[in-house]
C-alpha cells in the first residue's frame, strides 16, 4: 500500500487547511487510516484516525477542530483542519492499518503503511 499526503502548506493562526491523503490499496475500505504528527524534536503523535465502518477518533488537542473523513471509492482521506494554532506546527504523515475491528488505534506502531509526510507552518 502506497500512501501520499498532500495540501500541507503555511497558514496563520486562526486559518484552515485541508489534508488529503491517497492510497493505492486494492480494498481501501478495509483499512483504517490515521494522520499523525511530528513536530520538530518532539517524537511523533497520534492526530486523528477513522475506521473502515467510519468510526472516528481525535486527539484531545484537536479535537472539536480537526476533522477527518474518507471516501472510499475515490481512496482518499481528508484532514480538515480548523483554527489552526502555533503549536499544531509539524510534518503530517498519513498512515493506513488493515483491520476489521470496530475501534480505531491511535497507536503508530499498529499501522503498517505510511507516506511521506507533509508540512503544515501555523504562523503566530
Amino acid at each position: 500500500v502506497q500512501l501520499q499526503a498532500s495540501g500541507g502548506g503555511l497558514v496563520q493562526a486562526g486559518g484552515s487547511l485541508r489534508l488529503s491523503c491517497a492510497a493505492s490499496a486494492r480494498t481501501f475500505s478495509n483499512y483504517h487510516m490515521g494522520w499523525f504528527r511530528q513536530a520538530p524534536g518532539r517524537e511523533r503523535e497520534f492526530v486523528a484516525a477513522i475506521g473502515w465502518n467510519g468510526n472516528t477518533d481525535y486527539a484531545m488537542s484537536v479535537h472539536g477542530r480537526f476533522t477527518i473523513s474518507r471516501d472510499n471509492p475515490k481512496k482518499l482521506v481528508y484532514l480538515q483542519m480548523n483554527t489552526l494554532k502555533f503549536e499544531d506546527t509539524a510534518v503530517y504523515f498519513c498512515a493506513a492499518r488493515w483491520s476489521r475491528l470496530t475501534v480505531v488505534s491511535t497507536n503508530t506502531n499498529d499501522y503498517e503503511y505510511w507516506g511521506p509526510g507533509t508540512q503544515v507552518t501555523v504562523s503566530s
